[in-house]
């Protein structure tokens, strides 16, 4: 694999970031998806501007009323090593672990995850289910868009161009538990089935992802979650009831191998989260 010829910039702050971004320009932060896409010549940017080493995107902080804010330079490493502080650190560093291998984990970032928007990812799915609001900023200016308006599909994000992903923020979480699962063909790879689900008292949730649309929330009924399962899962009222949700969501081909699987995932994650 060759590159195509490119400028790179590597700025000594986010200000004189966000002003490069305003030309013609793709960003480079963990490149654990840009290189390859690069190398297979099926992107071609012109101008590469490297901020994985900006400060202000490599921190984390948990504020007064308890939202979680993470900067979007901050590696899969970083996390699972527990930079995350406050209740969403430990099962956050746990997601992180469980992502592709240690090499890519090293370089890969939490906010360059969420704008290559693959389906199969990690966060995308686990954002979702936490109700994140991303803050994009450009050079005059920023929004904040949550992370559900923000992944429009395979691929696809509301990101407009000079505009820079520098925040991840996830409101609190109070009394919830949480459970992940993942299907893959080996160990690392990405998932064919990808699910993570809240529990709080009163109400269940999970969010499905390698769907063939953004991540699906769905409710479930809590009392389905924490009492015996069958030994086998499919035949359980639990899988009838994720089944029959992700149908009404209309985000897969209800026949397919993928429903299926998507809805014994997303059961496994409910179950994990019930757990004492």
């Amino acid at each position: 694999m060759k590159f195509p010829a490119f400028d790179y910039a590597r700025p000594a702050g986010l200000d004189a970031a966000l002003d490069l971004l305003a030309g013609e320009a793709a960003v480079l932060s963990g490149g654990q998806s840009l290189s390859p896409m690069m190398g297979f010549r099926v992107a071609r940017p012109e101008k590469l501007v490297d901020i994985s080493r900006l400060s202000a995107l490599r921190g984390a902080a948990l504020e007064p009323d308890g939202t979680l804010v993470i900067g979007a330079a901050v590696t899969h490493a970083m996390i699972e090593d527990g930079a995350l502080p406050g209740p969403l650190g430990g099962f956050l560093a746990r997601v992180a672990g469980g992502i592709a291998y240690r090499a890519i984990r090293n370089r890969g970032t939490i906010g360059g995850s969420l704008c290559q928007a693959d389906p199969a990812a990690d966060w995308p799915c686990v954002m979702s289910l936490l109700d994140a609001v991303l803050v994009l900023r450009r050079a005059g200016g920023e929004r904040q868009v949550p992370v559900r308006a923000f992944l429009l599909g395979h691929l696809m994000t509301a990101i407009e161009p000079g505009e820079l992903l520098t925040v991840i923020r996830i409101p609190p979480q109070p009394g919830a538990r949480f459970g992940m699962a993942k299907s893959t063909r080996k160990l690392g790879e990405f998932a064919e089935g990808i699910a993570a689900a809240c529990l709080t008292p009163g109400a269940a949730r999970v969010t499905l992802g390698a769907l063939e649309v953004p991540p699906a929330t769905l409710a479930v009924d809590p009392a389905l979650v924490t009492g015996p399962q069958p030994a086998r899962l499919t035949s359980s009222p639990l899988y009838a009831a994720v089944d029959a949700a992700l149908k009404a969501a209309d985000a897969t081909d209800p026949a397919g191998y993928r429903h299926h699987l998507a809805v014994l995932t997303g059961c496994r994650a409910l179950i994990e989260a019930a757990q004492p």
